[in-house]
This record gives structure tokens, C-alpha cells and sequence, in this order.
């Protein structure tokens, strides 16, 4: 049968010329890149407005094919392919781990030399934990659910109790009932906690301005705050229950992993899955979306704040912040803080302008609705902005573990001999970071083009609708594009 074009494509290109006025700021970036985390420019192989060309062309090409040639949902179920089942002793053998590398984390915050770079914990849970983590999740599927150590903790808790309690009790003639929360998670509640410790971490890192944010002690005190709380939670209100709503560290990673192919099913069977697939059933409840925006929005600031445009700014809002009569530590927080704020502000406003558009072709669904549909699109752009961001910390920082699992405290020692290792920042060039970074972007983006032309086509029976209704989206994704290519070749300058 001969392939037609769908009649809604006819109007794309006055829509297209719309996208490329919109993109066009970051469209013409400088042509200059700075690495995150290492002082120095890259000598790009072809300017930078050439890279962002390219980028939008084949979001467009993507949307094109993607109209022409998917006319029929196929993400919306995951075809799960069995491999091996994973025994129980050994997800008890990577919890057992987890919680040996947060024991580390804390000897060697509290008891190591208080030298950022020569104690272990820094650069364990700014680069290992922070960056690693993401990248294991959409490679190896939920690893960080066995590696918790809070919900270890909690757990083993759980199991005590539940053997307290089948003991039978002396004259009460038989053991107690195991062990339930005693609590019920207000479902109001939803995801909100879980943002406010990732734009927690986020303010951490990025907004707090004493030298003591990177200091081993401090980041053991508040590791430990953070895993009593956790585990009262989870006590309190069910391991799992909390772990999937409140816990803002095991919430992320396991949004992340629904991008990748591998997964444990319920009978612990390792499995394959189509890539995206597991994002179309992601339960989208109160704080879902803000979530997943909190992870665009806060990297975006990372890369803004280091930027030429933010730094020639800032001292002009540090002054109208010390006008109010704050002492300038507190004018330079709160001035990153509104910052922060932007950005997060930002990405949301985007998003919601893009759902807008889509609302506008039809009134069969209200704008809470198509918010909530659409939601899961916005991830894949979310690991391809740290992905894209953190990179090169990734790959040169992280190679610091290397000498200090041998001294994690920085007192000398060499216990794997491997004291003496050096950074090796030729391992990779910067062009190819480069290459990397815009590779990440571009798929990222692509990937959710694609969910968001796969969902359409679930919500609008018709696909000349559907495709119509992705015009907008379409406009959301080349903007989310230009605008990272733009903070990548924009720091620094």
C-alpha cells in the first residue's frame, strides 16, 4: 500500500520557522566550550552554531519520520524478556555493600584529614553518588534500590522486629502480627518531599557559600541527618511507601532507571525490556512533574551560574540584594538562591507553554490532564542534561576514587596500592566531550519526541491529530536543545 503523508504536515513549516526565531539565542552561542570541573577551552573540531543547526535539524527530521512513519503506539507496553533470576542473598550481598561504602562515607567524613580533595567522602558523594549513580541507573537498570543504605537499614529493622514478634509471648498464646507501619502517607503529599531534598542537595552544592559545604565533617553530619530521618520514615509510613514518595535520592534514580533496557521483575528475574517503554506507566502523582523538573532546572542553574551572562549579572543583583540590609554572605545566598529559583521557574513555564500548544488543538482534555500525560517525556531530557553537564567530571574526577579507596582518610596509608595514582586528564579529549556532550542532548531530546508522539497517539485516535499536537512539543524540545548546547558553549565566556 502507497504511504501517505499525514494532511497535517502541509502547515510545519510556517510552525518550523516559528521553532528556529524562538531557538535563535541559542543558536548563535559563542563558539568556545568549557569542561565542567577542569579550567580550559576546547578546540572544537567545527563551531559551535554549526553544532546547534545540526541539533534542531534532526529533531526535526526525528518529528517528520516520526509522522510519517510510527502510526501506532509501540511504548506503551514493555515486551519483558526473562534473562536470569537474581538470588536473594545476592541483592542482601549489594545492600551489605551500600552500606559499607555509607559507613566509609562517614569514618572518613568525621575521623579523615578535613581536605576536600584528599578525603574520601567528597568526591564520593559529589561525583560517585551525585553523577555515577544516574549513569548506572539508565545503563544497569534500579541498582541504587539494593544499594540504599537507609532503606537497608530500614529494613533489617523490620525484619528484627518481625522476629521479635513471632516469638510466641508468655501466656498470650501465640506470636504477634508482623510488623506494619503504624502510619499512612498522606497521599497529598505525593513527591513533594522527595523535590525539596533534591533542590536541597541542589542548594547545597551550587548555593551555599561557606568553604564548609565542602567539608568532609560537614557532609558526614548531615549524611547521617539524612539516613535517621530516612529510616524513621520509612518506620514509620512503610519502607517502600516512603522510598517512592519522600526518599528524594532513591526517588530520582529510580526515574532514571526507567529509561534503561534491564530491570528486576517481581519474581526477581532480571529482564529486557524496550528502552522508554517503562516511562509510558510511570505514575504521575503531586509532585511527579515538579521532580523531574527539579533535575532540568537545577543543572540548568549549575552551567547558568558559571556562565558569562550569569557572572557579568551577578554583581549588580548582589547589590540590590544588600540594599535590603543583608550582610553580603547572606545577599551572595540569597542572590544564587533567586537564581536557582529562575531556573526552576524556568523549565516549568516551558513545559507548561509546550502543553499549552497542545491543549489548543483540541479541547477534549483539560491542561492538568495533558500535564500529567506528557510528563514522562520530559525525563529522557532530564539525564541528558546531567549527562551533558557533569560528563567530564564524571570521567576525569572520577578517577580520584582510584587513590582514594586506598587513603580514604588522607592520612598516608596505601591499602590497595594504588596511593599514587594520578588523574589522567588525556584519557579523553575535549572535542570528544564535546561530541559527547551534544550526542547526549540530541538523543536525550529525540527520546522524547518519541514518547511524546507515542502518547499522542494513545490520547488522539487520529494521527493527523496527534501529529498536530506535537507541534508544540516540537517547539519545547528544540528550546530544551539550543538552550543546553548554549549553557555547554556558554561557560566561561
Amino acid at each position: 500500500m502507497k504511504r501517505t503523508w499525514p494532511r497535517a504536515l502541509p502547515a510545519l513549516p510556517g510552525v518550523l520557522a516559528v521553532l528556529f526565531v524562538l531557538a535563535l539565542a541559542g543558536l548563535a552561542a559563542p563558539a568556545v566550550a568549557l569542561a565542567h570541573g577542569i579550567v580550559g577551552r576546547a578546540d572544537l573540531p567545527i563551531p559551535v552554531w554549526l553544532f546547534s543547526w545540526s541539533a534542531a535539524i534532526v529533531l526535526v527530521v526525528s518529528f517528520v519520520a516520526l509522522s510519517t512513519l510510527w502510526r501506532t503506539p509501540r511504548l506503551q507496553s514493555q515486551h519483558r524478556r526473562r534473562l536470569v533470576h537474581l538470588p536473594r542473598a545476592l541483592e542482601w550481598l549489594a545492600s551489605a555493600v551500600g552500606l559499607g561504602l555509607f559507613a566509609l562515607v562517614l569514618y572518613s567524613g568525621f575521623a579523615g584529614a578535613q581536605v576536600t580533595q584528599a578525603n574520601f567522602s567528597v568526591t564520593f558523594i559529589y561525583v560517585i553518588f551525585w553523577v555515577g549513580l544516574p549513569v548506572a541507573s539508565v545503563l544497569f537498570g534500579d541498582v541504587f534500590r539494593a544499594l540504599s543504605p537507609w532503606r537497608t537499614c530500614a529494613r533489617l529493622l523490620v525484619a528484627a522486629s518481625n522476629l521479635l514478634r513471632a516469638r510466641p509471648r508468655p501466656g498470650a498464646g501465640g506470636p504477634r502480627e508482623p510488623h506494619r507501619a503504624p502510619l499512612r502517607y498522606p497521599a497529598r503529599l505525593g513527591m513533594w518531599p522527595a523535590v525539596a531534598v533534591i533542590v536541597g542537595f541542589a542548594w547545597l552544592e551550587l548555593v551555599y557559600v561557606p568553604a564548609d559545604r565542602d567539608h568532609p565533617a560537614t557532609l558526614a553530619v548531615l549524611s547521617l541527618a539524612y539516613l535517621l530521618v530516612s529510616v524513621a520514615g520509612m518506620l514509620a509510613f512503610g519502607v517502600e511507601r516512603w522510598g517512592a514518595n519522600a526518599d528524594g535520592f532513591g526517588a530520582y534514580f529510580s526515574l532514571l532507571a526507567r529509561l534503561s533496557a534491564i530491570c528486576r521483575d517481581e519474581q526477581g528475574y532480571i529482564c529486557l525490556r524496550r528502552p522508554l517503554s517503562a516511562l509510558a506507566s510511570m505514575p504521575v502523582g503531586p509532585g511527579t512533574i515538579a521532580l523531574i523538573c527539579a533535575v532540568i532546572g537545577t543543572t540548568t542553574f549549575d552551567g547558568f551560574s558559571n556562565g558569562g551572562v550569569w557572572r557579568n549579572a551577578e554583581p549588580s543583583l548582589q547589590e540590590l540584594v544588600a540594599g535590603l540590609g543583608l550582610n553580603p554572605t547572606p545577599a551572595i545566598e540569597l542572590t544564587y538562591s533567586l537564581g536557582l529559583l529562575f531556573c526552576l521557574a524556568l523549565v516549568a513555564g516551558v513545559y507548561r507553554l509546550g502543553i499549552a500548544g497542545v491543549r489548543g488543538v483540541s479541547s477534549r482534555y483539560q491542561t492538568p490532564e495533558l500535564m500529567r500525560a506528557f510528563a514522562h517525556t520530559l525525563v529522557p531530557i532530564g539525564f541528558a542534561y546531567v549527562l551533558a553537564h557533569y560528563f567530564s567530571l564524571l570521567i576525569w574526577q572520577g578517577q580520584a576514587i582510584g587513590y582514594l579507596a586506598s587513603d580514604p582518610l588522607g592520612n598516608g596509608t596505601d591499602l590497595f596500592g594504588t596511593s599514587g595514582y594520578q588523574i589522567d586528564y588525556t584519557i579523553i579529549s575535549f572535542a570528544a566531550i564535546w561530541y559527547v556532550q551534544v550526542a547526549a542532548l540530541v538523543a536525550g531530546h529525540v527520546g522524547a519526541l518519541t514518547l511524546a508522539h507515542d502518547r499522542a497517539l494513545v490520547l488522539y485516535r487520529d494521527p493527523e491529530e496527534a501529529v498536530r499536537s506535537q507541534y508544540w512539543m516540537l517547539a519545547v524540545m528544540v528550546a530544551f536543545t539550543s538552550f543546553g548546547l548554549w549553557l555547554l558553549s556558554a561557560v566561561g565566556t
